[in-house]
């Protein structure tokens, strides 16, 4: 029986969804607002009701809006106040991504980012996907102090980029976790574990759930936005976990 330490962070969208992962089992939640767009920074009323209501590592996206990887000073200074503000509230780590226009780590204020958080641990999300060389991307993380990288190989979905991602962890040699994402179900997992060697999974489970509002009003009876809500199953959470054991 395999018996190695297998993590599974789940990312969430909203107060709901986030209690789901917990009652599922999540051992860390990446917590954000609006995935639809890849994730963006959740509000501090969202920030503080999760840390007070749940015991579980709470890692929170810092991203200021959707879009590309690209950031100005003034969107560059709002990350650090919600870094700063993540501390004061108690949160386990943050994850960031910011790249140079060439498609480069934008190393100096990535750098800057990971000095304001500390002591909490700093995840690179997928705009690791977008840069222009990975293998020299990995060892400028892990110089500035970088803690996680979460990537799909440079793919859209992950079970495409499992070749890369197990080279990147390779590569790594422990100096810095390789987490799998995009793309992370059930039906895969345990295939992107034997094959890439990594122990944490990223995945988000999205799925919809109908609104519970009586009125529905007839010029919007077919407006998903209007009467949908985003949901995480807590037993979808569990049987991911289940499936890593073997």
């Amino acid at each position: 029986m395999n018996d190695k330490k297998y993590i599974i962070e789940i990312a969430t969208s909203d107060f709901v969804t986030t209690r789901s992962a917990v009652e599922g089992g999540a051992d860390r939640i990446e917590l954000c607002a609006n995935l639809a767009e890849g994730g963006t920074t959740p509000s501090l009323g969202t920030l503080k009701q999760c840390r007070e209501n749940f015991n579980v590592a709470l890692s929170p996206i810092i991203r200021p809006r959707g879009g590309d990887f690209l950031y100005t000073k003034d969107e560059y200074e709002i990350m650090l106040l919600d870094i700063k503000l993540c501390k004061q509230l108690g949160c386990d780590g943050v994850v960031i991504g910011l790249l140079n226009m060439d498609g480069t780590i934008d190393m100096v204020r990535t750098a800057q980012l990971i000095e304001t958080a500390y002591p909490l641990g700093v995840t690179f999300h997928r705009a690791f996907d977008r840069c222009k060389d990975p293998f020299v991307a990995l060892e400028q993380l892990i110089e500035i102090g970088c803690e996680r990288i979460l990537t799909s190989g440079q793919q859209p979905s992950v079970v495409d980029g499992v070749d890369m991602v197990a080279e990147l962890n390779r590569i790594a040699d422990d100096r810095i976790i390789i987490m799998p994402g995009s793309g992370v179900r059930k039906e895969n997992i345990k295939m992107l574990a034997e094959k890439t060697g990594c122990t944490e999974f990223h995945s988000s489970l999205r799925s919809k759930e109908t609104s519970k509002m009586s009125f529905i009003h007839s010029g919007f009876k077919d407006s998903a936005e209007s009467y949908t809500n985003n949901a995480i199953s807590s037993a979808e959470v569990k049987e991911l976990r289940n499936a890593l054991i073997f």
